[in-house]
């Protein structure tokens, strides 16, 4: 970092309306000496707490400022006690949803480049009405946009700021960088936590340790399977076929044969209960049921195929293969199921540190395991191929990296 380097400061909050409720969060990125308003970030994330989205907020105002100068040193200004206190390391982050966020905010900048000051909730108006305006958005059904946005209007100018128009044309300028940084991901920030020396990354470090290892078995075939039907979690909740029997007991087999798997979480979903209790039964081991990792609910769409759904619903199918914040009618988007696999993944790696756990789940969870992993965007989703009752494989070091080890692999039904 060299000693011009830029300054930024980072207003950002988030709010639930039910906590656990619809919740989305703002965020704005100040100039320090004139309060020109230099990006704006908004969303409506969903069902989630008030800490939650106050997380999401701080994320996205630390890329947003991230890419606008990476090198800029960044005051961080929220009316959360709890983030402002746990993120300057003064409280410990005792819920395990909240760890992750707070990881992940640390390795946007290097530790020394962030100050986090607590204001009061008046003093944080812009970055609340941003929030109030994604949630008001997601009530409708849409995404925040920063063209529609009047959040920063109603706050008063400091002298010598730019006039409104051209702030707000700097603010959607800005807000472009934060959508584009956002939209990467984890990639928008450093690929490794910043500062971390080189030899932390997996497959280039010493000994890490024996690492958490997910293998991700999508279950067998059902009825619908052959004809690449929708078949989520809001369909008919088909059962195995008898093909789909076979390649579940041709997958105990092989896992047997292994003997390296030490315990067994499934969808609840019927096709992978199934699928996992037969694998259970020849290992001798229990099965755990996970929520969070249930296939994509998609809605209007269940038990349609491709063609079908093209010919009935050709706008909302062309909306959903551009965008994964966006559902099938009555349906979730992928960037739910996202949110959703990645807290089971998180809670696993809690639970099941340095084992082996097979994961029988679903086509749209195993690819989201993967593609995280890869800490890839999105639309990478759309260019996988995974067959039923495939085997894939993610390990998970000590020091936040993962290394995908498998991937469609059907060896065991040949």
């Amino acid at each position: 970092m060299t000693g011009t380097s830029r300054s930024f400061i980072v207003e950002a909050d988030g709010g639930s309306r039910g906590n656990p409720g619809p919740a989305g969060y703002g965020a704005c990125v100040l100039d320090p000496a004139t309060g020109e308003t230099l990006a704006e970030a908004a969303e409506y994330i969903g069902t989630a707490t008030n800490n939650v989205a106050e997380y999401r907020g701080l994320i996205a105002g630390l890329r947003a400022a991230h890419a606008l100068d990476p090198e800029a040193r960044i005051r961080v200004r929220m009316d959360s006690k709890l983030v402002v206190e746990q993120m300057s390391g003064r409280w410990k982050i005792k819920h395990p949803d909240m760890r992750p966020l707070a990881a992940e905010a640390r390795t946007i900048f290097p530790v020394g480049q962030v100050t986090y000051e607590w204001i009061p909730r008046e003093k944080n108006k812009h970055a609340d009405r941003l929030a109030n305006e994604a949630m008001d958005a997601g009530k409708k059904g849409k995404q925040w946009e920063a063209s529609q946005s009047r959040a920063a209007l109603t706050v008063p100018a400091p002298a010598g700021a730019p006039d409104r128009a051209t702030a707000r044309e700097a603010a959607a300028r800005g807000a472009e960088s934060a959508r584009a940084a956002l939209a990467a991901g984890r990639s928008a920030a450093p690929a490794e936590p910043a500062g971390a020396k080189e030899e932390t990354s997996a497959g280039w470090s010493g000994d890490l340790g024996t690492p958490t290892t997910l293998v991700l078995l999508r279950h067998g075939e059902t009825p619908l399977t052959p004809s690449k039907r929708f078949s989520g979690s809001g369909g008919t909740d088909p059962e195995l076929s008898e093909k789909g029997h076979w390649q579940a007991q041709r997958a105990a087999d092989a896992f047997a044969a292994r003997g390296t798997i030490q315990a067994i979480v499934s969808s609840p979903l019927a096709r992978c209960r199934q699928t996992a209790a037969a694998v259970a039964t020849r290992l001798g081991l229990d099965v755990h049921i996970d929520e969070g990792i249930r296939e994509t609910d998609f809605g209007a769409w269940e038990g349609l195929t491709f063609g079908e759904t093209k010919d009935r619903y050709p706008a909302e199918l062309d909306a959903w293969l551009a965008s994964a914040k966006v559902a099938p009618p009555g349906g979730e988007s992928f960037a739910s199921v996202a949110r959703r696999v990645a807290a089971s993944r998180d809670k696993l790696l809690a639970s099941y540190a340095g084992q082996t756990v097979l994961v029988v789940t679903h086509v749209t969870p195993v690819k989201t395991f993967v593609r995280l992993a890869l800490g890839a965007p999105p639309e990478s989703l759309f260019r996988m191929e995974l067959s039923a009752a495939a085997v894939s494989a993610v390990a998970y070091y000590g020091d936040g990296n993962a290394s995908v080890r498998l991937l469609n692999d059907t060896s065991h039904l040949r």
